[in-house]
């Protein structure tokens, strides 16, 4: 069995952000000041951590972000960013580039909760949760093809025994000291939302000690940044997570002297 990190951080904010409207994948805009420091803070953040894959959406605020984080790396920077459409935000349809009160309205009009409504020509929320379970198989089997090999013995377990839960003290590094093979991921609001409940709900993934549902299912701000660990196991349909532990969700640390600047 493969034990890997998963390291998941929102990109920064970019001017639509900042004036509350909506993306999608239609609108494909660039970092505004605040969030190139939000990037520059988390890569800061991050920076004495080695990541062995790097996964990004191919929208031009996930690459910028993306690109901060690994320049401020001291043992990343040469680690190969793949862009992967899968890891896309929510297409919003016709509400994309309008104001986000808009989208309320529509699902008020429509009967429906904001966050399950579908505007016309966007993604539902299953929709969304099939692209990131697709993603998920694609990297379940490059960890394998990659990491898999006999001279990475440090990063197995061997036998039925679950994984040792992870060392939680507040710091960049917890639940990674030990595990040598740590993918990040810079994705979108939405998109990471759908993901952190596949994982939590439909995977049962276990959580930390102390965190509650409204803080897993909340929104995650712009860099925020969100851990797993997954170990995987070979089976003959294709490799399977056999345990996902949750280190965190959301972590802001980073953000504090950005807001304070």
């Amino acid at each position: 069995m493969l034990s890997f990190a998963l390291t998941i951080v929102r990109h920064g904010e970019t001017q639509y952000n900042r004036d509350k409207l909506l993306q999608g994948q239609g609108i494909d805009t660039p970092l505004s000041d605040t969030g190139h420091q939000q990037a520059a803070a988390a890569g800061q953040y991050l920076r004495d951590l080695h990541f062995t894959n790097v996964f990004v959406s191919n929208l031009q605020r996930a690459v910028q972000t993306a690109e901060i984080i690994l320049g401020n790396s001291l043992h990343s920077s040469a680690t190969e960013m793949i862009l992967d459409p899968l890891l896309r935000e929510r297409g919003f349809g016709v509400a994309e580039g309008r104001p986000k009160e808009h989208l309320k309205n529509m699902a008020n009009a429509a009967g429906q909760a904001c966050r399950d409504y579908t505007p016309p020509g966007g993604e539902t929320l299953e929709q969304v949760k099939s692209r990131f379970k697709k993603f998920l198989r694609s990297l379940y089997q490059r960890m394998l093809e990659e990491h898999g090999s006999a001279d990475q013995r440090s990063a197995f377990t061997s036998g039925p025994s679950e994984p040792e839960q992870p060392v939680i003290a507040g710091l960049a590094d917890d639940g990674v000291q030990n595990v040598p093979v740590h993918a990040l991921i810079v994705s979108h609001g939405a998109f990471i939302r759908v993901s952190v409940r596949h994982l939590v709900e439909d995977l049962q993934c276990c959580l930390p000690a102390g965190l509650k549902m409204n803080q897993i299912f909340s929104p995650c701000p712009n860099t925020g940044i969100s851990r797993f660990i997954i170990t995987l196991r070979r089976e003959e349909s294709g490799p399977r997570a056999s345990c996902i532990q949750c280190v965190f969700i959301n972590r802001k640390d980073h953000l504090d002297d950005v807001k304070n600047s």
